[in-house]
């Protein structure tokens, strides 16, 4: 099994705390431009790669998230960093080459771990096997749903969509890990600690070659300014990848990236064009030198998941 754990909007910045909630304590990410950072475990690998990619502007995450997901470089594609979601020339891009289909395509076997809301995946007009059951309405009316990379990913695949109804059984994970965000609304899906959402992952990975999972509360805290946001963010992602880590088997890998800067510096609210951290455990800390930019990640992974 491969793991690929996407953690977004993490660069790596200066060892000032004032500045860096990576710097306030010891977590897996906390790397710095100065070469110190945690010691990591297991024989792990810390590389740092280019989230620019040549193109003018502060790097953003549709195509940050494009990029790592495709292989291609999507700035340059359209012409600039695009915030937010995909346009159309970067779904069709996804459409036509992204990571689950061509794991597919050499007979090896992707999933990605997360999980929607039925109105999520209904206003987008894709299709799901959910079972008739309450949900809160959405936080946006649904004509301003709009699909991330990822989505796209797996819409392309052709698999079907994880839902709360796996999300409560423990076959799929939502995007804070814990499942605080969705229980807040009104979602009835069980807490989960760290701990417990990494075994989650680490049995939905054992199904397949390679599964992939993505984080998005450093981002939210990095535009917030929020400490405390980004302290509580990191200390239980911190928890969740060293439960990963810790889980993994003789031939597992696990590769931990970010698509752009943000988090390590709170005295902006905007994206930096900082580098972003690379983590490989396993059978993907060999891969770590070989990824100078977000542009290598996927071919990694590809290559990870056929030598298994």
């Amino acid at each position: 099994m491969i793991a690929f754990v996407l953690v977004d909007g993490v660069g790596i910045g200066s060892r000032d705390p004032g500045r860096n909630p990576l710097a306030r304590a010891q977590t897996l990410l906390s790397h710095f431009t100065d070469g110190a950072g945690t010691q990591l475990p297991r024989g792990g690998v810390v590389g740092a790669a280019d989230a620019c990619l040549g193109v003018e502007g502060r790097p953003q995450s549709a195509t940050g998230h494009t990029t790592l997901l495709t292989g291609v470089n999507a700035s340059a594609h359209i012409g600039m960093h695009l915030l937010g979601f995909p346009n159309e020339a970067l779904r069709q891009l996804i459409a036509e080459r992204s990571l689950f289909r061509d794991l597919a395509a050499l007979g090896r076997s992707g999933t990605y771990a997360n999980s929607y809301r039925c109105l999520y995946l209904d206003a987008l007009g894709l299709p799901h096997r959910c079972v008739e059951a309450y949900e809160p309405p959405l936080p946006v009316p649904a004509r301003r749903i709009r699909p991330s990379a990822s989505t796209c990913a797996v819409k392309a695949s052709g698999q079907p969509f994880r839902t709360f109804d796996d999300l409560r059984r423990g076959e799929a994970l939502y995007h804070d890990i814990t499942n605080e965000q969705p229980i807040g609304v009104g979602c009835d899906v069980p807490r989960r600690a760290p701990r417990e959402a990494a075994e989650v992952l680490l049995d939905v990975g054992r199904q397949h070659d390679l599964v992939m999972f993505e984080f998005f509360r450093t981002d939210e805290a990095g535009h917030a300014q929020d400490f405390d946001a980004a302290e509580l963010a990191l200390a239980e992602l911190d928890e969740f990848l060293r439960t990963v880590v810790a889980g993994l088997r003789e031939g597992d890998g696990l590769l931990v990236t970010s698509d752009h800067g943000n988090l390590e510096d709170l005295s902006i609210r905007q994206h930096t064009l900082a580098q972003v951290p690379v983590l490989g455990f396993g059978t993907a800390a060999g891969a770590v030198d070989g990824i100078g930019s977000i542009l290598d990640v996927h071919p990694a992974l590809l290559r990870l998941a056929a030598a298994r």
